[in-house]
């Protein structure tokens, strides 16, 4: 048994009263016998002994009043559990991602979730809602109610591990006080663990799951081939159940409809829809389902610009002709000059820059590398087999503090690729261990840098730093046999996109995404982001001037799906386009174990706290002590002779 008011409990002092006033009452009285009533002797005795008797009852029955009038007052309990008396601090995760969308016995799950928090949670109790793009700190019902009606859906979910963060950042440093934290969430199937552990919190889980779960959705669209007549691009579908009814496709410039398909789920999960197109310069493309379950999955936004070719420079002293034969139209626009016709002016202008076996690089040139370098550009450095490793020191240590330690006149095989390097990340599905090794006959030892090709020994073939891109060899048929090997195509393709990042057909919002936008910049000028349908989702995005070309790089924004226009001053350069992914459409969910922290509604939740958090009162009881301790002294003082 507690108190709520244990300090009332000094007033039982005051049961010394009615002892002081009995003791006082009981005091001993001198006798003296008379001969005349010597009789009565054996009666006085009698009353005496019943008066001491009547007294006593009266004693305990009025301190026993005072004691249930005390203990009355002081409010005595008995808690249902051992933290029903702790203070609690409560911080409710609800996750408002796309996949809450889906419809539940009540409607949408995440607006069903608010009502439910709403109606279950008290209107002055404080808590903390945390959602994956929002937190409302120390707060009631009372002041978050129209918030709470009107979250917005997110493309992005946060993990169990980072809402556990998060909560424990926002919980106290207080031990006295019972923390809980209450998710709120559908759980889908993500590969990633649920109920994780966490020190000194109490986490509660409610699953929250759809009544249909049979969704279609837009998972993505390329250009599957380049026609004369046009483009031939593909759109893949998806959805968890086979269906007998066929799902209507439509694919759109703007506002106008280009042409309509049909995906068909009868035999697969999977499909493609194929749609031809004429060639268009600045497409603003839209790709349209109906699908009731699901709402953000039903449009795929991507953007067709017009051809913008990096502009490849290259300085030849050897043969180049397996270098026009990779760089070609329209792609990219090859240029070639020899050294002696060489015109300095062009360097700028250009985005790749290849040195091909040049003698003797000139120092007047090496400045101008060194710039076109630092202003962004890429150059790739191929030595000539008679340059003098002085010579090529010089050049390498100029441009990118590399260090040319000696000639080496042993052949080698390259063996060991840097799959991890940008330029061959996506170029090989599995990582090969075992194929047609190229084998250098002449090369120099090059040390610094970031190796991507090696020989077996370990020393560098081709390293980077700085943008400047270095062979230790010579790459002439009497040196190398790297041209006819398959390496020669994505090497030297992939460093010439380094240097020009177009954007993508479609890029996720919520990623950090870089493209380069061929455009220089003048002080104070920048380039914004404008979605022409809503200027609320107008944006300047983070942007630096490289050389001729200008680097963007979106994070956080947009955070709204669509088409939006590059635009400069009052011009538009080109298009880009951002799409949610599709993680949230995948409606299958994890299996969370059925312990008693696991509930599958909000109410059931608080019912349980209310249980665990309710004392039993029990001052009533101890006024009716009173009461029957007052009766029974009145009949003690009436009835006892």
């Amino acid at each position: 048994m507690q108190f709520r008011h244990p300090e009332l409990l000094y007033a039982l002092f005051l049961l010394l009263i009615p002892i002081i006033v009995h003791l006082f009452q009981l005091r001993k009285f001198k006798t003296e016998a008379f001969t005349n009533v010597a009789f009565l002797k054996k009666i006085k005795t009698q009353t005496r002994k019943s008066n001491s008797i009547k007294k006593w009852l009266v004693l305990l029955t009025r301190m026993g009043l005072l004691a249930a009038i005390v203990f009355a007052f002081a409010q005595p309990f008995i808690p249902q559990s051992d933290i029903a008396t702790l203070p609690k601090e409560t911080i409710i995760y609800l996750d408002n991602s796309y996949s809450m969308q889906a419809k539940g016995p009540s409607g949408q799950l995440l607006k069903t979730a608010a009502q439910d928090l709403i109606t279950n949670l008290q209107e002055d109790q404080k808590f903390t809602l945390l959602t994956n793009n929002a937190a409302y700190r120390n707060t009631t019902v009372k002041d978050i109610r129209n918030e709470l009606l009107q979250l917005p859906f997110t493309a992005t979910q946060l993990s169990e591990e980072a809402v556990t963060l998060k909560a424990q950042k926002e919980f106290t440093n207080d031990p006295s006080t019972s923390k809980r934290l209450i998710l709120i969430s559908d759980y889908q199937e993500k590969g990633t663990p649920y109920q994780l552990p966490a020190s000194n919190v109490s986490k509660n889980y409610i699953q929250l799951q759809p009544v249909l779960k049979n969704n279609v959705s837009i998972d993505s669209i390329y250009v599957s081939a380049r026609k004369a007549s046009g483009l031939e691009l593909t759109v893949l579908l998806s959805t968890l159940e086979k269906r007998e009814t066929n799902t209507a496709v439509s694919l759109y410039n703007g506002n106008t409809l280009l042409a309509k398909g049909t995906a068909s789920f009868i035999d697969d999960l999977t499909t493609s829809v194929l749609f031809t197109i004429k060639s268009e310069d600045g497409l603003e493309g839209r790709v349209v389902i109906d699908d009731p379950l699901l709402q953000f999955d039903n449009t795929l936004f991507f953007t067709i610009n017009k051809d913008r070719p990096i502009r490849v420079l290259a300085i030849n002293g050897g043969n180049s002709n397996y270098l026009q034969r990779i760089f070609t139209a329209p792609e990219f626009e090859y240029t070639t000059s020899t050294l002696k016709d060489l015109d300095y002016s062009k360097i700028p202008e250009a985005n790749y820059v290849i040195l091909n076996e040049v003698t003797d690089i000139p120092s007047s040139l090496i400045g101008v590398i060194d710039a076109f370098a630092k202003a962004g550009g890429i150059c790739t450095i191929i030595p000539h087999s008679t340059t003098s490793p002085n010579a090529y020191n010089l050049t390498l240590q100029n441009l990118a503090s590399l260090q040319v330690t000696a000639k080496q006149n042993e052949k080698q095989l390259v063996t060991l690729i840097n799959y991890d390097h940008p330029i061959y990340r996506d170029v090989f599905d599995t990582r090969i261990n075992n194929f047609q090794y190229p084998s250098v006959s002449e090369s120099y030892a090059i040390a610094g840098g970031d190796p991507i090709l090696k020989f077996q020994d370990g020393s560098t073939f081709l390293t980077a730093q700085n943008g400047i891109y270095a062979f230790s060899g010579s790459l002439s048929q009497e040196n190398s046999n790297f041209k006819s090997s398959p390496l020669i195509v994505p090497t030297f393709y992939n460093m010439a996109r380094q240097s020009l990042q177009l954007p993508d057909l479609y890029m996720n919002t919520g990623v950090t995404n870089t493209y380069d936008i061929p455009l220089v910049l003048q002080d104070d000028e920048v380039i914004t982001l404008e979605q022409s349908t809503a200027q609320e989702n107008n944006f300047i995005p983070l942007q630096q001037s490289k050389g001729s070309r200008v680097q963007i790089t979106t994070t956080q924004r947009p955070e709204v799906a669509g088409n939006y226009k590059v635009q400069y001053s009052t011009t538009t350069l080109q298009q880009v386009s951002y799409n949610y992914t599709r993680s949230e459409s995948n409606l299958r969910y994890a299996q969370l174990d059925n312990d008693k922290n696991y509930h599958t509604s909000i109410k059931s939740l608080f019912d349980k706290f209310e249980s665990s958090d309710n004392v039993q009162s029990l001052w009533k009881w101890f006024i009716i002590f009173a009461l029957l301790f007052l009766l029974l002294e009145i009949l003690i003082l009436k009835f006892y002779k």
